[in-house]
């Protein structure tokens, strides 16, 4: 029986794919048996016989009762981590990555495009629901279990205020379960996202739910804690920090964090002033840190592995931000864009709708933004190449210092990535229809240059292209010239069956701004500067699976000479005695310890080849071009400089005045398998998402496609 993988990948046969089905069926067993320990652990058949056997098996003098939670809590998902890397390794390995079509295409589709949560699918909205069901029964069946065992109360407490106490209790463990799954999403190179298929840029949408959800839980167990103190006259625990009990000031802190980075995400914020969103969004430290204060280590393991795992990742992310990569040429549009092109080492490959991030210092030294790819790594081995448009602060102010009359010989640039998806998806189509709205038209150029490599290089079937693209101006038609790499590499396109519907909204004819020039700088890096190279080298996946464990391990053996031989002479594992403040901190300490040793070391290691790869690759030198191929769109007599040239101009009609007649294209569209995806403002996704839905074209698979420019 063929069976999809994970993630989407084709189906294997033969031995290579006996062990890849084996990876699968174990990361799946362990993941249910620790989601099925989170669904328990409100039942009285949990905590009243399981959970006592399990601590009476593992509270050992080398652990204590931290042992118990790292078992049970924190290995799974570590060690589902290290199956993913061991499964995505064999997939790279294996060299196929174009998809078949998933059982459960149907079940992506657009289901809801008018929700506050957006354009949510089949599969995303199942997904939801589930999680809150199991949020409802972990809070309500303890509620349940425990406020009928509530009959007499004492020391004057009354009946609804010790309820109310034991709410806000369960309150805050419900907030735990939320904050499990909190930081998943934002562990960039982490194996679990692309074990489920899923992108670091398309995922941080469930950060954000997660986020609310938590915020909102962990309010309401601050709220209803104050609440219990004011009518219990014990308004004095505010400010107490037992020594071996809950630290309420901890706690407290750790609130006023995270509803500070809370209120900082509201919509009208985040846009209009970013840079206040992502400086208050550091605070993230201090909340995780007073949170570790508040609950103390063993109860922190409930959470542990996601942050473990993010903190892996923010650790890597970090040592190759140390890195000045070679920044090669950069084209100036006239719609202010800007296509920065990077030199990259060989050995570095990314699929269309990557993702990568990135740090100028001469325009601020603490601020990194997300790009969209635009490049495809099989057609320019050794470029990648991000659009940037000028909209924020930052981004004007880059745009003035490449547009500056004085030349700049370099600029020094720092790149976090790329991250982006594992597999060729939209390959798995008969036709492809590409919808976007102005700089939306980035991450397509991506997916074009790679359909583009198959066709030409590897003379491999490829859909037939619809691109739908709508602009402001006629200026903004220059974003088409990006359809062509600047290294010029490409011989022939009349084997690409490719079709560009240009749509200019705002204007009734061409005018000269639209045919001026493209303006093409080369720098002159520094013999420092690097290619983009794998932080972890060729065989990220083995390297980061190595990273995990090793850091893991290392860290068990420190806690265990730390428990055994310091804290049990002293505490006995009572925990009555010993600081839990202490031991907490302890604990973090070996955590960075272990992970910076082990990170650094990989990364070293690997930097070698890297260094050695990066001296083979010699900065390419070429002329500024003195014309602009979108001007040939207004002008038919002009005498066509290249066939792949001729080849774009043949296949682009454009229509001023008005806007794609996005229904009718999309209905009529030809095709029993065809592939729908919009990228750009969210009016424009959300037009083609209702299409799509409407039921009017069983054939239409809708993907909403985020990107960052």
């Amino acid at each position: 029986m063929d069976t999809a993988a994970v993630g989407g990948f084709p189906p294997r046969n033969g031995r290579n794919g006996l062990v890849l089905k084996a990876l699968q069926l174990l990361a799946a067993a362990v993941f249910a048996g620790w989601l099925m320990i989170w669904i328990v652990m409100p039942t009285n058949t949990y905590r009243n016989g399981w959970s006592l056997r399990i601590r009476a098996e593992t509270d050992s003098t080398y652990f204590g009762r931290q042992g118990t939670n790292i078992l049970i809590n924190t290995f799974p998902i570590l060690f589902i981590s290290v199956l993913g890397c061991l499964y995505l390794h064999l997939v790279k390995r294996s060299g196929t990555s174009q998809s078949s079509v998933h059982r459960l295409t149907a079940w992506k589709r657009s289901v809801a495009v008018n929700w506050p949560l957006g354009i949510v699918s089949g599969v995303e909205l199942t997904f939801c629901l589930m999680f809150l069901v199991l949020l409802i029964w972990f809070y309500s069946t303890f509620l349940v279990a425990n406020f009928s065992q509530l009959h007499q109360t004492d020391d004057g407490v009354k009946l609804w205020q010790a309820r109310l106490d034991m709410a806000a209790v369960w309150l805050g463990i419900v907030g735990d379960l939320c904050c499990a799954f909190l930081f998943f999403p934002v562990a960039r190179g982490s194996s679990l996202l692309p074990l489920l298929g899923l992108t670091s840029e398309s995922s941080i949408r469930y950060h954000v739910w997660l986020g609310h959800i938590t915020m909102a839980v962990f309010s309401a167990h601050g709220v209803c804690y104050i609440v219990y103190w004011a009518v219990t006259d014990q308004i004095d625990m505010m400010v107490k920090w037992d020594n071996t009990g809950t630290a309420y000031v901890a706690g407290e802190i750790a609130l006023l964090a995270g509803l500070a980075m809370w209120a900082m995400t509201l919509p009208r914020i985040r846009r209009k002033m970013f840079e206040l969103f992502f400086y208050t969004h550091q605070l993230y430290i201090v909340f995780l840190f007073f949170y570790l204060m508040h609950v103390g280590i063993s109860h922190f393991c409930m959470i542990l592995p996601g942050v473990y795992l993010f903190m892996v990742d923010r650790y890597l992310r970090f040592l190759q931000s140390k890195t000045k990569v070679r920044l090669v040429s950069a084209r100036l549009l006239p719609s202010e864009s800007i296509e920065l092109n990077f030199a990259k080492s060989p050995g570095l490959a990314f699929e269309p709708l990557s993702v990568v991030f990135i740090n100028v210092p001469g325009v601020s030294s603490l601020q990194w933004h997300p790009f969209t790819v635009s490049s495809s790594s099989n057609l320019e081995p050794e470029r990648l190449s991000v659009i940037i448009k000028k909209e924020g602060s930052w981004t004007q102010k880059l745009y003035r210092t490449l547009s500056s009359p004085v030349p700049q010989d370099r600029l020094e640039v720092s790149v976090e990535g790329p991250y982006g998806p594992v597999s060729k998806n939209f390959l798995r189509y008969d036709s492809l229809i590409l919808v976007s709205g102005g700089s939306g038209i980035t991450p397509f150029i991506s997916i074009i240059r790679e359909l583009i490599h198959q066709r030409t290089t590897l003379n491999r079937p490829t859909p037939a292209v619809l691109l739908v693209c709508a602009f402001k101006t006629a200026a903004d038609l220059t974003m088409l010239d990006l359809l062509l790499p600047v290294s010029g590499n490409i011989s022939d396109l009349s084997g690409l069956e490719l079709r560009i519907e240009a749509f200019v909204t705002r204007e009734e004819s061409s005018t000269d701004e639209a045919q001026t020039n493209i303006r093409t700088i080369w720098f002159k890096p520094l013999p420092s500067d690097v290619p983009i190279a794998p932080v972890l080298g060729p065989n990220g996946w083995l390297w980061l699976a190595a990273i995990v464990s090793s850091s893991f391990v290392a860290f068990l053996l420190l806690i265990g000479v730390l428990q055994r031989y310091y804290i049990y002479p002293i505490d006995h594992n009572t925990n009555q005695i010993y600081s839990y403040a202490a031991r907490s901190v302890l604990n973090l300490l070996f955590i960075c310890i272990c992970i910076m040793a082990a990170a650094s070391a990989a990364v070293l290691w690997n930097k070698k080849g890297n260094l050695k790869e990066a001296r083979q690759i010699q900065n390419i030198d070429a002329p500024t071009p003195t014309t602009s191929p979108s001007s040939w769109f207004y002008n038919a007599d002009r005498e066509l400089e290249s066939v792949p040239q001729e080849s774009l101009v043949k296949a682009t009609k454009v229509h001023f005045g008005g806007r794609p007649p996005l229904k009718k294209m999309l209905l009529e569209f030809d095709g029993s398998n065809v592939g729908v995806m919009a990228s750009g403002p969210g009016g424009l996704r959300h037009e083609v998402a209702v299409i799509c839905s409407s039921g009017l074209a069983d054939n239409l698979h809708f993907q909403s496609i985020s990107f960052s420019w």
